[in-house]
C-alpha cells in the first residue's frame, strides 16, 4: 500500500470520521448554546465537576473490566514507564524551548507545556476512538502524571515544599481511586476467589469475583451509563468555555501562540520520535493502541490545575488564561490532524 492508499483508506474510515465530527460537532454544540445563552456561565463548570467526579472515574474502572493477557499486561506497564520517563525528560526539554523568558514567565510557560489536560480532553476522545483498551491505557499512563502535577508542578509555581493537601489530591481523587481499583482487579483477577458465570452462549467459565462485567451486572451497568456521559459531557463544557471568554483579545498574544504550538504540535512529535526508537530498538516497545492513546492525551491543552496554580500563586495569570484558550482552540483543529496521522502511521506498519 502507497502512501496515497494510506491516506486514501484512512479518510474513508468512518470510525476514525466519526469520532473526529462526533468531538467537533459537540464542542461547536456547546459553543453555540452558551453564545446563545442557552447555557449560562456555570453551566460549563458544572458539566466539567461531573465528568471529573462521576462520568471518568466510572469510565477509567471499567475500562479494567476485561480479561487479561500477558501482551496487553506488557503494553501497560511500558505505559506506565514511559508515563514517568516522558515528564523527566520533557522537565529538561521545556528549559531550551523558552530560553528567551525569564523568572515568573518561563516557569508559567514549561509548566503549561509539560502538563496538559490529560484527563478531561484527552481520555474521552480516546474513549471515542480506541475504546476501552485505550482508556485503560491512557488511565495507566496519567498515574505518572499526577504525580508530577501534583508534586513538580506545585513546587515550581509555589516556590514551597511539598505540602500534604496535594499528596491527598493526588492519590484520593475520585478519578485516581477508580484507575488503581480497576488496575489491581484487572492485574491480580486470577488469584481472586473465582465465581462461576454463564455467558452469552449458554457456557460456563470461571471469573474473579470482583469482575462486576460478569458477576454483578445490574452494578456495572449504570456505571457503563454513566461512563458514556464522559465524552459528550466534556466536549459540550469545552465548548461551553469556549463561548464565554474574548478569542480576540487573547489572539494578540504572540507569546501564547508559540506556546500552544509547543503544547500542541512539539511535544506530541517528540513522543512519536521517541516512541519510534523505543519499539524500533526493542528498549521500550508499545502497540499502536499504546501510541496513539500517548500522542492523544500529549497533544491536549492547558491543564486546569497547572492554570490554576497560575493565577493562585500570581505567576503571569493573564499568560496562564491566554495560553488556556488558545491552546484548546489549537488542540481543537489538530486533535482531528493527529488521528489521522496516527492511522497514517498505523497503515504504514511503523507499529
Amino acid at each position: 500500500m502507497n502512501f496515497g492508499e494510506i491516506i486514501k483508506a484512512t479518510l474513508t474510515d468512518m470510525n476514525i470520521i466519526s469520532a473526529i465530527t462526533s468531538t467537533i460537532f459537540i464542542i461547536l454544540l456547546g459553543f453555540f448554546c452558551r453564545k446563545k445563552g442557552i447555557f449560562t456561565d456555570q453551566v460549563g463548570k458544572i458539566l466539567t465537576k461531573v465528568v471529573l467526579t462521576v462520568a471518568l472515574p466510572a469510565l477509567a474502572f471499567n475500562a479494567f473490566m476485561q480479561d487479561i493477557d500477558g501482551e496487553t499486561l506488557k503494553q501497560g506497564m511500558n505505559v506506565l514507564i514511559w508515563g514517568l520517563i516522558i515528564y523527566v525528560i520533557l522537565i529538561f526539554a521545556s528549559k531550551p524551548l523558552f530560553m528567551k523568558y525569564k523568572g515568573d514567565k518561563q516557569d508559567t510557560l514549561r509548566v503549561l507545556t509539560i502538563f496538559g489536560s490529560t484527563t478531561f480532553f484527552g481520555t474521552p476522545i480516546v474513549s471515542a476512538i480506541y475504546g476501552p483498551v485505550g482508556v485503560m491505557f491512557s488511565s495507566i499512563f496519567n498515574i505518572g502524571y499526577r504525580i508530577f502535577l501534583y508534586s513538580y508542578g506545585y513546587i515550581k509555581m509555589s516556590g514551597l515544599k511539598m505540602e500534604l493537601k496535594n499528596i491527598k489530591t493526588m492519590f484520593l481523587n475520585p478519578i485516581v481511586l477508580a484507575t488503581f481499583a480497576g488496575l489491581f482487579i484487572w492485574v491480580f483477577q486470577g488469584y481472586m476467589p473465582q465465581v462461576t458465570v454463564a455467558g452469552l452462549d449458554g457456557a460456563t467459565q470461571q471469573v474473579a469475583f470482583l469482575r462486576i462485567d460478569q458477576t454483578a451486572i445490574w452494578l456495572f451497568k449504570p456505571m457503563t451509563f454513566l461512563a458514556g456521559l464522559a465524552s459528550p459531557l466534556a466536549w459540550l463544557a469545552i465548548g461551553a468555555t469556549l463561548g464565554e471568554v474574548s478569542f480576540k483579545k487573547a489572539a494578540t498574544d504572540k507569546t501564547s501562540w508559540y506556546y500552544s504550538f509547543a503544547k500542541v504540535i512539539l511535544v506530541p512529535a517528540l513522543n512519536i520520535i521517541l516512541l519510534t526508537v523505543l519499539t524500533v530498538t526493542g528498549i521500550l516497545p508499545v502497540s499502536f493502541e499504546a501510541l496513539a492513546t500517548i500522542v492523544i492525551m500529549m497533544a491536549t491543552p492547558t491543564a486546569t490545575v497547572a492554570a490554576a496554580y497560575a493565577i493562585s500563586f500570581d505567576k503571569e495569570a493573564i499568560l496562564a488564561s491566554n495560553c488556556s484558550l488558545i491552546s484548546t482552540v489549537t488542540a481543537v483543529i489538530m486533535t482531528p490532524i493527529w488521528i489521522v496521522v496516527l492511522e497514517i502511521i498505523s497503515k504504514s506498519g511503523l507499529f
